[in-house]
């Protein structure tokens, strides 16, 4: 059986317009996911990447056409200037390693709400009311971060470095059997074939 390390960040457009295609991939192919939110600005710094206020003009503007028409082509409601981005990644990204080590609920459901609340509903993931209503709406209980906040801190810094020693550099990052490496979500369909060719 395959497994997925799935690095990705709360923040990431680019994770959130992959929905939940990978998840469904997984499932397909009886592939287990742990997922594994990290500071993905932090790690730009230390893989020669750019934040995105930081890059070219050109990049900037491609950027945004692109988000734009990869959120058309998969039909997702997106806003491209969203009302609380950048805002603190932690708090969320600590639920949802709260969450896969308790166990109960959907871990896919609540990293996807977390996106969503951002890109799609304009809702600040930093704050308490919607981190606990993301964790309840994925099936967990809603103060699940809090009772387990050193501990997910501890793992939320240990993704980081596990990204970096891992090749990751971008967000959606998919690693399978710890070897292979998918960046992007519009490589969930070679990580199929190669999920395909496994079996």
């Amino acid at each position: 059986m395959a497994h997925i390390d799935y690095f990705f960040a709360t923040l990431s457009p680019y994770a959130y317009l992959a929905g939940l295609r990978m998840e469904e991939v997984a499932k397909k192919h009886g592939a287990t996911v742990t997922y594994k939110p990290m500071d993905l600005m932090t790690l730009f710094g230390r893989t020669g990447g750019t934040p995105p206020k930081d890059r070219h003009i050109s990049r900037i503007e491609y950027r945004a056409m692109e988000l734009t028409r990869q959120a058309e082509k998969l039909a997702m409601p997106f806003h491209l200037k969203p009302a609380h981005w950048p805002t603190n990644m932690a708090p969320s990204s600590y639920a949802i390693i709260a969450a896969q080590a308790a166990g109960g609920g959907d871990v896919a459901a609540l990293s996807h709400a977390f996106l969503r609340a951002c890109w799609a509903e304009e809702k600040d993931i930093a704050q308490d009311d919607v981190i606990r209503a993301c964790l309840q709406s994925a099936g967990f209980e809603p103060d699940l971060a809090d009772k387990a906040m050193l501990a997910s801190a501890e793992t939320y810094a240990a993704n980081l470095e596990e990204a970096y020693t891992s090749g990751v550099f971008g967000a959606p990052f998919y690693i399978v059997d710890g070897k292979d490496r998918f960046w992007g979500q519009d490589r969930i369909e070679d990580l199929d074939a190669h999920l395909a060719a496994l079996s």
